[in-house]
């Protein structure tokens, strides 16, 4: 079996390398790895440092207009050949030593999807407002669609490739994360959750997300309820 690791990066030339280096020095066992890199069209110099990184355990695809990530997720969705698949962000917020939790489920035949939690397991703690829109945006989640998940926003989501195999996401930026859960719990998906460790930076040292994004994730997850 093979995991196939999706990591979206845009203008992360300081973390970039240090994020590769623990993702290729991950044990999985005996799963084979393969790591897809989708640069949203950096210009801090990015590009320059993966074209270093790429090698045959890295496949490195640039966007040559910058689109968001749900776009660079797509992207790799579509060049992804594993059985499983996870989503990892470029700024050392997880640590990919808890790929290991996320996977257990799925072969033990638990579950098909686990989201990583950031708030059952230990963490650099957020700020309260990127607390309060997480735990806000989870709750409208569990209304619309009958499940009790406490953290929809989280980065590490791993699909099986049947949970994942038919669904068409048409997000390009941060929705990209209510969309995918929609639309997978409207699949009769019931997502797994394991307690993963998270060290949340702050805006000063490059985080992207703001409260902004708070109002398409809601619309989102609106939509979708609704509309395929």
């Amino acid at each position: 079996m093979k995991l196939s690791v999706i990591m979206p990066v845009y203008n992360e030339k300081t973390t970039i390398k240090e994020i590769l280096r623990q993702v290729r020095s991950v044990d999985l066992g005996d799963l084979d790895k393969e790591i897809i890199v989708v640069d949203d069209c950096s210009t801090d110099g990015t590009g320059d440092i993966l074209k270093l990184e790429a090698d045959s355990s890295i496949k490195v695809i640039r966007h040559e207009k910058n689109q968001g990530k749900g776009a660079a997720v797509r992207t790799g969705l579509a060049n992804a050949t594993g059985d499983m698949i996870i989503i990892q962000d470029a700024d050392l917020e997880y640590d990919p030593e808890d790929y290991l939790k996320l996977i257990d489920p799925v072969l033990k035949g638990k579950a098909t999807v686990v989201y990583g939690s950031r708030f059952t397991g230990e963490r650099r703690n957020m700020l309260f407002w990127h607390y309060l829109g997480n735990r806000f945006l989870s709750l409208v989640t569990n209304v619309l669609y009958n499940t009790t998940l406490s953290d929809m926003e989280t980065c590490y989501k791993l699909f099986s490739r049947e949970a994942i195999d038919g669904i068409t996401i048409k997000s390009n930026k941060f929705d990209f994360e209510p969309e995918i859960t929609a639309k997978l719990l409207r699949r009769g998906i019931r997502i797994y959750e394991v307690p993963i460790s998270y060290a949340g930076r702050e805006m000063e040292e490059g985080k992207k997300i703001s409260w902004k994004d708070a109002f398409p994730a809601l619309w989102a997850l609106t939509k979708y309820r609704f509309v395929k």
